[in-house]
């Protein structure tokens, strides 16, 4: 009679534990991914190649086209135009929706960013992720940076905002440095596709501080941001002389908004229960990164305790200006 020790019993149990939880839950985390300068920028391509590169289950669902400056506007998705998807991507006349037939995971919406991030989460996200939504959505990083009121009609922000309304957790972001150029411009080196590099790098930096790629456990975990709540962060300017790699970066805990007189106190942290805004943390010298606690439905700073939530989340990885 063959014996079996109890180590080896507990070790099959685990296995089996795992092999149960990998399987019912999923254990690699999904992210859907957009922007508003549209879904053949090399900003968002390279951000996607990144956050692939680091483990993520990634699908790609962006405007055809630049919607830029279009905030939370939203409207059916349309037949495509006389021009065209961005960049000779889709013909004139392509269906409203649709993919890149090499590689599905790539997909647009001829509408604005707002309709684009729903359509993602509630048709084609659950393609691809075992029926289910996304754990978190990516919106950009944007070309051009969206700091204080800028934010308001932001469509990179607008999507984000949508994200977190639609009950996904979500973070936009936008860069200084870069322009409205093709994802095929990526395979030759260039003062933008380097900072489009940097920025992706970044990134992925701050999506896996708040929610890893594997992460076999989560259900056990408190949410990775509270409800109705999305982050604004701002990268400054690259180049190869100053703030030339990822590593370079320090990420800020930040306002929006100026506070007045009647604002109520930020969380504490940095020994003041007032934060720095995003316009005076992106204008100081050595790299800092802006991230800042936005109401995804009023488009305003929220509250300290929700601040408080992502200060704990992300501690050990923000730093002081």
């Amino acid at each position: 009679m063959r014996s079996h020790s109890p180590s080896c019993s507990v070790t099959k149990f685990l296995i089996l534990l795992l092999a149960f939880v990998e399987t019912s839950f999923g254990g690699q985390t999904t992210i859907l991914h957009t922007n508003d300068d549209g879904w053949a920028v090399a900003n968002i391509r390279a951000q996607d190649s990144a956050l692939k590169a680091a483990g993520y289950d990634v699908v790609l669902v962006a405007p055809a086209e630049n919607e830029s400056g279009t905030g939370s506007s939203d409207a059916p998705a349309s037949v495509v135009g006389s021009g065209g998807c961005e960049f000779d991507t889709c013909p004139a006349g392509a269906p409203a929706t649709g993919f890149n037939a090499s590689d599905p995971r790539f997909n647009y919406v001829n509408s604005f960013p707002v309709t684009t991030v729903r359509f993602g989460i509630q048709t084609v996200a659950p393609k691809f992720f075992r029926g289910a939504r996304p754990d978190f959505v990516v919106s950009g990083p944007n070309v051009g940076t969206n700091l204080g009121s800028v934010t308001i009609n932001s469509g990179t922000v607008g999507a984000a905002c949508e994200a977190a309304k639609e009950g996904v957790p979500s973070v936009a972001f936008s860069a200084q440095t870069g322009s409205q150029i093709s994802f095929t411009t990526l395979a030759t080196p260039s003062n933008l596709t380097s900072a489009a590099e940097v920025y992706a790098a970044l990134g992925v930096r701050l999506v896996t501080a708040l929610i890893p790629p594997f992460d076999l456990f989560s259900i056990f975990e408190g949410p990775v941001l509270p409800r109705n709540i999305t982050l604004n962060v701002n990268y400054p300017a690259t180049n190869s002389v100053n703030c030339s790699s990822a590593r370079d970066f320090r990420f800020v805990l930040t306002r929006v908004f100026a506070a007045n007189d009647t604002t109520p106190p930020d969380v504490r942290t940095c020994g003041s229960d007032r934060l720095p805004t995003e316009d005076s943390v992106n204008a100081m010298p050595g790299c800092l990164a802006t991230v800042s606690v936005m109401d995804a439905v009023t488009k305003a700073d929220t509250t300290a305790r929700n601040q408080q939530a992502v200060l704990d989340k992300l501690r050990g990885f923000l730093t002081c200006a």
